[in-house]
């Protein structure tokens, strides 16, 4: 009979560690970390990332969220739509893909220990997250905060129970991610409660040793350490540098003989493994990696495949940090393209699926594109520096759309930029005519900015980072406040230079064939008194309609999404009419809850294209709305008629 109990038991255990719904993945960092929604560089990702994950092997991805920063802050932090409306999408993302998502609270300063009473901002926000996402797949997750610190246990732990028992006021479906005090150690799992709570997972971060995942971390006092193997090697141990005498990093230093071993390392993680063992509840690992500046590759894929499999021996599940960045799944100092730049060792290190790579050829592009259209266009990063306002998502009168680039405050030489990730070969374009197109409005008549391209810095000393640009100033455009149209042929960009730790006239080297980002700077003065606003940014042909003027006339019908929603007071639908039968007869309404035509957005004959509407909900009380839209083709076919949810919050 004990033998029938204890192997029953051991199953029992088994089975729970099983439980957990996912079981490898990664953390998807540097894109809703930021200071407030009005930085947030959306198109940095897409479904594509979603879909490329999931042909890798991964089941869940961890979407670390500034989650306080998305608030209008005290007292009621009150979560913004904007927010709410990127992030939907991401949940979409993820429940089309069959993806779990962990949405992660990362609202932390590595600097500032945890507030006690930050429950004061963690019940508002989270009660507000589950009930707006309460109805969704079970693949979506809360964890309610990462990494305190400078608090103690118990008052965590007294802060981390009443924030689960306020999400199961208005959710009781979805799992809770819960973790312990003092950064999430493993060693302060123990000190957690014995919740009664059965929908939770238990999480802890792993990154040791700390001297060799975190060599060459600036944020740390590691910045100037470099070279240290794993596993420790007398021979290979780099010279202790001078600098850091005196710190505990010397101790580490001195101690690494021990510590850098692989049975520490499994040691360290029993400490994890028991703790499962002995509650017999859900637990994963939410984060463990190493950092790859300083670090031997070989060195650093050996440490993630035998934490890894340690890990997967004992069935704890886990997300490495991060997906791209210093953490990531890339080679170092790529553009961390899917098909061309995947660190392949450390790929199959971990476990995953192995894509097919190919070496990335630059091309010449041929068509126009975007860099701004109500927010900043794919495969563009944010390479922006600036000590005033700049929102991204302004809706002070834009020029199309809800939303346009508000710049207010800048200091001579700060700039907003848009790094191309990868860099853009421009050079047929600027030879077949395409010009640089947007709209500007500015309050102050004597404004000057400066429009610029900077090509890419090679491995020649005598190289530099060359700038070609052109002077926006009173004499191109009336600054009075009106939206103006500004159209730059790329021809009639002059040669500026180069800034590389000190001033190169220009010689004529500009490539047009690599360039690295394209930028708008305050070069002549500081803008502190000035307003500017930005819309509709683009490089196109001037004699086509489209900005890809390699995109053809729609194929199908499709009402799309309205955007923002929900929205105050406006928002924008598009849709679009296929060209197999060219003229269409088309109703696009508004309907309130009870049936009642609120608002007529078109009605009449309209050509095959695309097309935006704008609804206007100003007159109107919160609530739902239903946009019906009705296309009759003039051939006698088949009517297309679809409908889309509006959500007016007040």
């Amino acid at each position: 009979m004990k033998k029938v109990i204890i192997v029953f038991l051991i199953f029992f255990s088994y089975v729970n560690a099983q439980q957990v719904p996912f079981t490898r993945g990664v953390n998807v960092t540097e894109w809703f970390q930021v200071d407030n929604v009005n930085q947030l560089q959306f198109a940095k990702y897409t479904q594509k990332d979603f879909e490329e994950l999931k042909s890798l092997g991964v089941n869940v991805v961890r979407l670390p969220v500034n989650l306080h920063s998305m608030t209008n802050g005290a007292p009621s932090y009150m979560l913004s739509p904007l927010f709410l409306f990127f992030l939907d999408q991401v949940v979409d993302w993820a429940e089309k893909v069959q993806m779990n998502l962990i949405l992660d609270n990362h609202s932390f300063d590595v600097t500032v220990s945890t507030d006690t009473a930050i429950d004061k901002i963690l019940i508002p926000v989270w009660t507000q997250m589950a009930a707006h996402y309460r109805n969704r797949s079970t693949n979506i997750m809360y964890e309610v905060l990462n990494e305190p610190h400078g608090i103690t246990d118990a008052k965590w732990n007294q802060i981390q129970q009443a924030v689960v028992a306020a999400i199961r006021t208005v959710d009781q479906k979805h799992t809770i991610i819960v973790g312990p005090a003092n950064w999430n150690s493993y060693n302060n799992l123990s000190a957690m409660p014995m919740y009664s709570d059965t929908n939770l997972i238990y999480t802890f971060h792993f990154y040791d040793p700390f001297l060799f995942t975190h060599q060459g971390a600036d944020w740390t006092d590691l910045g100037p350490v470099s070279g240290i193997p794993f596993p420790y090697s007398a021979q290979r141990m780099p010279v202790y540098p001078p600098a850091l005498q005196g710190t505990w990093v010397q101790s580490s230093f001195n101690s690494y003989n021990s510590d850098g071993t692989v049975q520490k390392v499994q040691n360290w993680l029993n400490i994890a493994i028991n703790f499962q063992k002995a509650r017999n509840v859900r637990i994963y690992c939410g984060e463990l990696g190493v950092y790859m500046l300083n670090s031997s590759d070989t060195d650093r894929v050996f440490w993630y495949e035998m934490v890894r499999n340690y890990l997967e021996q004992n069935n704890i599940s886990w997300t490495m940090w991060d997906y791209k960045g210093g953490f990531g799944l890339f080679k170092k100092n790529s553009d961390e393209l899917f098909q061309y730049n995947l660190n392949i060792p450390l790929v199959t290190a971990l476990g995953f699926a192995v894509p097919p790579q190919t070496n990335y050829v630059q091309k010449p592009d041929t068509t126009g594109f975007a860099l701004y259209t109500d927010y900043v266009g794919e495969n563009i990063d944010n390479a922006s520096y600036n000590t005033g306002t700049l929102d991204y998502y302004s809706a002070q009168n834009p020029f199309s759309g809800n939303y346009c680039i508000y710049w207010n405050g800048a200091l001579q030489y700060q700039q907003i930029g848009f790094d191309f990730k990868p860099n853009k070969d421009l050079s047929y374009l600027k030879d077949h005519g395409y010009v640089f197109d947007c709209r500007i409005r500015g309050d102050v008549s004597t404004t000057s900015v400066d429009i610029r391209f900077v090509d890419t810095k090679t491995n020649d000393p005598s190289d530099h980072p060359w700038r070609m640009r052109y002077t926006i100033n009173n004499s191109v455009v009336n600054f009075n406040n009106q939206w103006q149209h500004l159209q730059i042929p790329l021809k009639d960009f002059t040669e500026q230079g180069s800034w590389d730790n000190a001033w190169y006239d220009p010689v004529g080297l500009f490539d047009w064939k690599n360039i690295d980002l394209f930028a708008i700077v305050a070069e002549n003065g500081n803008l502190t008194a000035n307003n500017l606003w930005f819309d509709d940014i683009k490089i196109i042909n001037p004699n086509s309609t489209l900005v890809d003027d390699s995109k053809a006339l729609p194929s199908s019908f499709d009402l799309a999404q309205n955007f923002p929603n929900p929205f105050n007071p406006s928002t924008t639908i598009n849709y679009q009419l296929p060209d197999a039968v060219k003229r269409f007869t088309v109703s696009l309404k508004v309907y309130d809850m009870l049936g009642r035509e609120v608002a007529k957005l078109a009605d009449g004959m309209k050509d095959a294209g695309y097309y935006t509407a704008t609804f206007d909900g100003s007159r109107l009380a919160s609530g739902i709305y239903y946009a019906r839209f009705t296309a009759a083709p003039k051939d006698g076919s088949t009517p297309f008629v679809q409908s889309k949810k509006l959500i007016l919050l007040k």
